[in-house]
């Protein structure tokens, strides 16, 4: 029997098979791994694989017994685990074992008391509040196939359940067989049903109004526009429970105007019309909000439209394990259930791979990448409307239709691009990686195609593209302003606060150079503050910035 083998993910991890015979056997390390599938939606691991193989030796073979031995050891080393061991023989002969654990019905450790989640491909320990966040959201029945509610299948919108199953059999990414079930087939399927009741995804996707708002926590949509001094001139909201999730992204980015609005961005002799957001972005903003949210508490998610930004707010925190410095490596789905959906849908693509997606998207267009905060019970993506440098455009457009870059290609030369030059320690920061030595796949072909060269060794190194690239594109007549360098730009607030004591750092970054890239700007202004150089009163819009030992006058005098 053989089964194809798939990198390692949030689902499967590979060992070697030392890892469990002879003096090299390692149990307590497989048990950690078994209790981070466990607490996380369950996984396998392949048991005679090496780390960078993606098949066992074709002459390897495994004693059967061995598998009553690590059935046996891992139930001695861990709590609320089950493991399931198969022996599995690869296309070329090899033999390995396939250990499956299925999600744990309560929070699962190790028999010592540690904790620990799969996050992506990697094994994270779980310590302090995590443990009790950890044991709140993982109920011994996920929420998504709860059936408290007691809402029959009859009683779901028949328009909804059909239009489901329609676009769910012309969707490519069903399989024929999947296409031929029954419509109600189908929602036993995709977790929608149990026998004859509705689960509570299927009363949150297929039931009306009054069955969606009886949840509790299905969502509730506000958009708001403010305008530049931050007063509220425009509101929608959809908060009737009439649109299921699936109906909310169409019904959001269809009602509001602002996302169909564009400007001109000169292009040689002619002028090219940009979209102030890319439908892609908000779409995956709306997706990546909907899907991953807390559906066990309640909160309205926000949408705040400024003039330079668009802020989406979601209730709830990230998921354990993700951070808004991993959040570009690192997966875990909170609704599986609901994911799937979205993905045979077309809505979402695989998973881990929305935030890659705003990168890419953002970067691609001349704009900086997505801000993201974790707040006390809210996570806040900030995309900006504004185009910084219209020449990457051009620019990457160009390399992608002569290369076919990679999407990490891709994100690292549009970075890269964005700057006169960029060292490696500011990469790592931007692309979030552990060290320099993780630069190496993002960078992909890049310097062997000559997209970007490098000056400098270890600490000292510096990427860039090649100039001559940078005049094609007309990136080389950009203002100083944009390139300028990090002392030049201190000194440039320190003398507009001298003469604008109390200012807000919107006003601060109009005059001294609306084209200086707003995370540059921000940096500058925060090491000011760190510096002590620099006095910050007041919260979020209320802040206000002024020299140290001066006497705020505001702008009113006319300096």
């Amino acid at each position: 029997m053989s089964l194809r083998i798939v990198p390692e993910s949030q689902h499967l991890d590979r060992k070697s098979l030392r890892k469990v015979t002879g003096s090299t056997a390692d149990f307590a390390d497989l048990a950690q791994d078994c209790v981070c599938f466990a607490n996380g939606a369950g996984g396998t691991v392949l048991i005679g694989i090496e780390d960078d193989a993606d098949a066992p030796r074709a002459s390897q073979r495994v004693d059967p017994a061995l598998l009553d031995h690590i059935r046996k050891r891992i139930g001695e080393l861990t709590v609320n685990v089950q493991v399931a061991a198969e022996l599995k023989q690869h296309e070329n002969g090899g033999e390995y074992i396939a250990l499956t654990i299925p999600r744990a019905t309560g929070v699962a450790s190790t028999s010592d008391g540690r904790y620990f989640l799969r996050v992506g491909d990697t094994c994270r320990p779980i310590v302090g509040d995590d443990v009790m966040r950890l044991a709140s959201e993982r109920p011994a029945t996920p929420w998504e196939e709860m059936t408290s509610l007691r809402v029959r299948t009859s009683d779901a919108d028949a328009a909804k359940v059909a239009t489901l199953c329609a676009r769910l059999r012309g969707s490519d990414r069903v399989k024929p067989s999947v296409k031929e079930k029954t419509d109600d087939e189908l929602l036993v399927h995709y977790g929608l049903a149990k026998s004859d009741v509705l689960t509570n995804l299927g009363v949150l996707l297929v039931c009306g109004r009054s069955g969606r708002a009886g949840l509790g926590s299905a969502p509730i949509v506000q958009a708001i526009k403010y305008d530049e001094r931050e007063v509220k001139v425009a509101k929608w909201s959809w908060d009737d429970h009439e649109d299921s999730p699936i109906e909310l992204v169409d019904g959001v980015w269809n009602e509001i105007p602002d996302f169909r609005e564009s400007y001109e961005l000169p292009d040689g002799m002619l002028r090219t019309k940009v979209p102030a957001y890319d439908e892609l972005v908000v779409r995956e903003l709306l997706v990546n909000a909907l899907v991953h949210r807390p559906y066990t508490q309640r909160g309205d998610l926000y949408l705040n439209l400024h003039p330079d930004r668009l802020e989406v707010v979601n209730p709830g925190r990230l998921p354990i394990g993700v951070t808004p410095k991993n959040i570009l490596h690192a997966s875990r789905r909170r609704n599986d259930g609901l994911a799937r959906i979205f993905h045979d849908l077309g809505l979402m693509e695989r998973e881990g791979s929305g935030i890659d997606l705003l990168f890419e998207c953002l970067l691609a267009s001349g704009r900086e990448v997505p801000t993201i905060a974790e707040g006390t019970d809210s996570v806040h993506v900030t995309v900006p409307r504004r185009v910084v440098q219209p020449g990457v455009i051009r620019l990457l457009s160009d390399a992608d239709q002569r290369y076919q870059l990679t999407q990490r290609e891709r994100i690292t030369f549009a970075l890269i691009a964005q700057t006169d030059g960029v060292s490696a320690a500011e990469l790592v920061e931007q692309l979030e990686l552990p060290d320099s030595g993780a630069l190496r796949p993002w960078l992909g072909r890049l310097p062997t195609w000559g997209l970007v060269e490098q000056s400098g060794r270890t600490k000292a190194t510096r990427y860039f593209v090649p100039p001559a690239l940078l005049r094609e594109a007309g990136l080389d007549a950009l203002t100083t302003l944009t390139r300028v360098q990090p002392h030049r730009l201190r000194a440039l607030i320190l003398e507009d606060l001298e003469r604008f004591p109390e200012s807000a750092k919107g006003d601060i970054l109009r005059r001294v150079g609306p084209e200086i890239p707003e995370r540059t700007f921000r940096r500058a202004l925060e090491e000011l503050v760190g510096a002590g150089e620099v006095v910050a009163t007041g919260e979020k819009r209320w802040r206000r910035y002024r020299l140290k030992g001066s006497i705020g006058h505001g702008e009113e005098d006319g300096r």
